[in-house]
């Protein structure tokens, strides 16, 4: 359930993104406080590739992702490595190390990568409601009604109708 549910919310953001221009795509936002869509975009899918490319050594250390500016400033090429992510993230689960500065501080915590399979989605959810808030202002862009909105919370709605 946890590949599907990733690939929703990838699909839904590749669904917004080419309802966008370049422009709308890569401009700063003052609903995100001067970041733009293709920032959060960018920061979404290398959270995804930093967890793939570390896979095989163990250690995973989210502070050293690439940052290519490509994923936000065009959206045909975030739209390719978002595609990227989905056909790489069936992996079996095994044990990974995390690595992180804290207030200055190198901390290790165990993991594994369900479990950060599980937060990359948690975390992709949380920068589509974001996004959300900036596409609120673009008439010409439709948004599925639960994009940015946490699963539990989806599941929560389907139970209140019933």
């Amino acid at each position: 359930m946890l590949i599907p549910s990733i690939n929703n919310s990838l699909d839904e953001l590749v669904d917004l993104l080419n309802q966008l221009s370049e422009k709308e795509y890569s401009k700063s936002c003052y609903e995100l406080s001067g970041a733009s869509i293709g920032e959060h975009t960018r920061h979404i899918v290398e959270m995804f590739q930093c967890l793939n490319q570390n896979y095989d050594s163990g250690t995973v250390n989210y502070d050293k992702r690439e940052r290519n500016v490509l994923i936000q400033t065009n959206t045909d090429f975030a739209i390719q490595k978002i595609f990227d992510v989905k056909n790489s993230i069936q992996k079996e689960n095994k044990e990974l190390e995390l690595e992180q500065m804290i207030d200055g501080t190198a901390i290790k915590i165990q993991s594994n990568y369900y479990r950060e399979l599980l937060y990359n989605l948690e975390h992709c959810i949380h920068h589509q409601a974001l996004i959300k808030v900036a596409i609120l202002k673009f008439e010409n862009v439709a948004v599925h009604e639960n994009f940015g909105v946490a699963r539990s919370t989806v599941e929560y709605r389907k139970q209140c109708v019933q």
